[in-house]
């Protein structure tokens, strides 16, 4: 019977425990002299808002080109994406006087160029400078994170380790050694799976992140067990103590 005991403590201790390899990020940064980190240029994709300013030595010439904001205190940034061009299905925005423009694809700065380029090229304005900036970024944390959901920046970009940051890291039961980056190019999803507990990814193009990428932590074992009937340590001493006395009639009869 001792060894019975024994045996459900360690079943208990073993299943229960978490070392520090699972839990500490960046366990070989002694060994890393530096990164040559893959700086991601975003490209603008469909449903994409971006803001779009023409200025000229002329300004009552660029004049109807640029969208007037009204200020709305707290509203002011939903006001500004209320007055976007919104990227159709066709990867097009709507711009005045010229009509249709195709950016699906585009760098915010190859943007500004095909913008220019038209506007010129029409006779429309002469030297104009042209400003593209994408006004919707955002990125979808789920899993087991301390706040999961879906988060906008305003930067051009922002790094993995920031994005998590704004859900306010992982949960001490999410798997730091595989993180899910899932992300939409050209029509065409790809997987990257990042390992935090070592440094090998600041060298991946998944360092940076991209507008409309998913995040999402997996839950350790403990976390998935714990979502069943087992719940808690109470639980669990009581099953334990059931079974314990099961077995001692068995034994007695």
């Amino acid at each position: 019977m001792k060894k019975i005991v024994l045996y459900f403590f360690c079943v208990l201790y073993v299943t229960s425990c978490t070392t520090k390899k699972d839990i500490v990020y960046f366990q070989d940064i002694k060994n890393k002299q530096q990164s040559q980190v893959q700086y991601v240029v975003p490209k603008i994709q469909v449903n994409d808002i971006l803001n779009v300013n023409v200025s000229a030595l002329n300004p009552e010439a660029v004049a109807p080109f640029n969208q007037q904001y009204v200020n709305f205190g707290t509203q002011s940034d939903t006001n500004m994406k209320l007055r976007g061009y919104l990227v159709s299905a066709e990867g097009n925005i709507v711009f005045p006087i010229v009509g249709k423009i195709k950016l699906l694809g585009s760098t915010p700065e190859e943007a500004e160029e095909i913008i220019k380029n038209i506007l010129v090229s029409k006779g429309l304005l002469v030297e104009p400078v042209v400003s593209v900036r994408l006004l919707n970024g955002k990125i979808t944390i789920l899993g087991d994170i301390s706040n999961p959901g879906t988060y906008p920046y305003s930067e051009q970009n922002i790094t993995l380790l920031q994005a998590l940051g704004y859900a306010s890291d992982l949960s001490i039961s999410g798997i730091r050694k595989d993180i899910l980056v899932i992300r939409e190019e050209n029509g065409t999803l790809t997987y990257g799976h990042i390992d935090m507990t070592k440094t090998d990814w600041f060298d991946s193009p998944y360092y940076y992140i991209k507008q409309n990428d998913v995040i999402y932590v997996y839950p350790n074992g403990p976390k998935i067990k714990s979502a069943g009937y087992l719940t808690n340590l109470s639980t669990v001493l009581s099953v334990v103590a059931s079974s314990i006395t099961l077995i001692l009639l068995i034994t007695r009869l």
